[in-house]
């Protein structure tokens, strides 16, 4: 089975830091560059486009792609799991002394953009007419300098647009890593383990000392998986031990509810690994 990575970049980082997290070593990749067979799975690092176009045409079984690239190449179709990294939003930006407000104002403007098929999709649906330029490389230099009237193009953290004086007028769509693939049984391990880890990230292992007497409300409170578990503890029959998963987000809400019901020796973890 031939899966993608992206060749360079941050993206590829994370993508190598999820897979050594999942089992599959990174260290191959530092060494052999392009090309690995790991487990029986052929990774393949490319640019993410380059695998988008590949994946498109049956010449990939997967790909670690964002949102904005599966959306170009028209792979929203296949299946997908959002990797909670990589994370932007994909906006319509201009000058911010142009006196426009709204995508409204675009009408028969110039657009710059690397995702040529959105920005004209986009559009198109908001009843605008406008001149889509396909670029690449940093396209908020190019609108500042009055080369395009505007710019369909990813943020960040929106420092590069305040620093070129450009302004969101719309936001098109967030965006994120996602492991897009084929459906094919042949990624069925990898598929597990990815979707293990991810959800691992968004979890916290708890464990704790509580009040026999208070084991009814502590049921009440909700839980990343099923139910808590409780066992006793030698020697002991006013304390038992109890084990659960909760979300990240809400960790220390629930640490703080934990000690209002007496709860005592609290431990959280991170998990390496939660199969629901």
């Amino acid at each position: 089975m031939r899966v993608a990575l992206p060749s360079r970049g941050r993206l590829r980082d994370e993508c190598l830091a999820l897979l050594a997290h999942a089992g599959y070593p990174s260290s191959v990749f530092r060494r052999s560059g392009a090309w690995a067979t790991v487990q029986g799975v052929e990774f393949i690092e490319m640019r993410p486009r380059d695998a988008a176009a590949a994946l498109s045409v049956g010449q990939l079984d997967a790909g670690f792609l964002s949102t904005d690239i599966v959306a170009e190449h028209e792979l929203d179709g296949l299946a997908s799991t959002p990797l909670g990294f990589a994370r932007s939003t994909l906006v319509v930006a201009s000058r911010d002394d142009d006196g426009r407000k709204t995508v409204a104002d675009l009408d028969d403007a110039v657009v710059a953009t690397h995702l040529p098929r959105i920005a004209e999709k986009y559009f198109a649906e908001h009843h605008v007419r406008v001149r889509v330029l396909e670029m690449g490389g940093a396209l908020e230099g190019v609108c500042a300098a009055g080369i395009a009237d505007a710019i369909v193009d990813l943020r960040e953290t929106g420092s590069s647009l305040a620093s070129n004086r450009l302004r969101v007028l719309d936001v098109i769509r967030p965006c994120e890593a996602q492991f897009v693939r084929r459906d094919s049984g042949g990624l069925d391990s990898l598929v597990l383990r990815v979707e293990a880890v991810v959800a691992a990230r968004r979890q916290r292992y708890v464990m704790a000392h509580l009040p026999t007497d208070n084991v009814d409300e502590l049921t009440e409170m909700r839980f990343g998986l099923a139910a808590p578990t409780v066992l006793p503890l030698a020697g002991r029959d006013d304390m038992v031990a109890i084990h659960f998963v909760v979300g990240a987000d809400e960790l220390w809400v629930r640490l703080e509810e934990l000690r209002r019901l007496g709860a005592t020796s609290i431990v959280a973890l991170a998990p390496e690994a939660v199969l629901a």
